[in-house]
């Protein structure tokens, strides 16, 4: 996604390649024309290129089609993009009529410069919107990338050990600290398991609340575990050093239960502290448990199926072997199939008289 340029940016491109044009005429009169028809078409092939730029949020998937509507809105980034198409149709069109007035009018230069302050008023009028997609932009451009593998989503209470577990069995090197909502956003890790990889996503923590009051940052924990999840794993604090209740975490559960169709792992962390009965353990602080709950993760994961070999249709058919004919024969070792020569048969010389002297 390319940068979203300000309205003192677009105009100043836009004002710099009309000028050169109009450098390539000779006649003061029809290089104010071709000023005044150059600027309106740089400006509106400056604000196509704005709109091209963004994706069709109705065509990605929607893991990020819904963290763009949680961070944004979707209908809001669409209403500024429509705003600048509204100025992309206008500066073109107002770019050619006052080019169509200065072939006809008496002094070009009033009509160049009546160009000028109309297409900077109206690309200035969409500066929130420029200003707001370049945020946008910014944000997007920077999130996770969420690949097609097996996933599991780690879910839970905040300061629980989420981010703690995924640092000890992938790649993600997540901020791990003492509070609550440490982590603000998506982390993905992944580890290697044979052939294939695992994909980790270290989620902000939630709060047993109604939807309509949690977060930006909770709304991004339950996008992950609704749209990228293959396998969910919750842990649980039984310590309650999380600084919240075992009995609000297990209604947490449960309502992440009813929410999803995937496999569900529940673990109980900081068994050096408190041990809970029936479920996994495991303490991230010192690591015992996290193999026994890596093992059972991976346990869930599909069979690798290997790809079907495709027969290409345009390929020629193979040919049967032919038959060996009489005068072939088939040699061993290093010898070849040769074609036997048939046998020259030479004729009986004819006697010649010698003459006598």
């Amino acid at each position: 996604m390319p940068t979203v340029p300000t309205a003192d940016e677009i105009l100043d491109r836009s004002f710099r390649r009309a000028a050169k044009k109009m450098k390539e005429k000779d006649n003061k009169e029809r290089a104010n024309v071709e000023f005044v028809r150059a600027v309106g078409a740089a400006v509106h092939d400056r604000l196509v290129s704005i709109i091209r730029g963004f994706p069709e949020f109705d065509e990605i998937p929607p893991f990020y089609r819904e963290l763009a509507d949680i961070l944004y809105g979707i209908d809001t980034i669409k209403q500024s993009l429509g705003a600048v198409g509204w100025a992309a149709k206008h500066t073109k069109m107002v770019g050619n009529q006052l080019a169509f007035q200065t072939r006809k009018a008496e002094d070009t230069t009033i009509v160049r410069k009546r160009t000028v302050a109309r297409l900077a008023s109206m690309v200035h009028q969409i500066e929130k919107d420029l200003l707001f997609l370049n945020e946008v932009r910014n944000t997007l451009r920077k999130l996770p990338n969420v690949e097609d593998t097996y996933t599991i989503v780690i879910a839970g209470y905040p300061n629980v050990g989420k981010s703690s577990f995924i640092r000890r069995v992938s790649s993600a090197e997540p901020q791990v600290a003492s509070y609550p909502f440490t982590t603000k956003g998506i982390i993905v890790g992944h580890r290697e398991a044979g052939r294939e990889r695992v994909q980790f996503v270290d989620t902000p923590g939630i709060l047993d609340r109604p939807a309509e009051e949690r977060n930006q940052i909770e709304r991004q924990a339950l996008a992950a575990m609704m749209n990228a999840a293959d396998l969910i794993l919750f842990i649980l604090d039984p310590s309650e050093h999380c600084g919240f209740p075992l009995d609000l975490q297990l209604r947490l559960l449960d309502e992440v239960k009813g929410m999803v169709d995937v496999p569900l792992i529940i673990v109980a962390n900081k068994s050096d502290l408190s041990v809970a009965s029936g479920y996994h353990t495991m303490s991230t602080q010192n690591g015992e448990g996290i193999s026994e709950v890596l093992a059972e993760i991976l346990s869930h994961k599909p069979e690798r199926v290997e790809p079907k070999r495709v027969v290409d249709i345009r390929s020629p058919l193979p040919q049967p072997a032919e038959e060996p004919s009489g005068n072939e024969f088939t040699g061993t070792g290093e010898e070849t199939r040769r074609r036997a020569r048939p046998k020259r048969v030479r004729k009986p010389r004819t006697p010649v008289a010698r003459e006598e002297f």
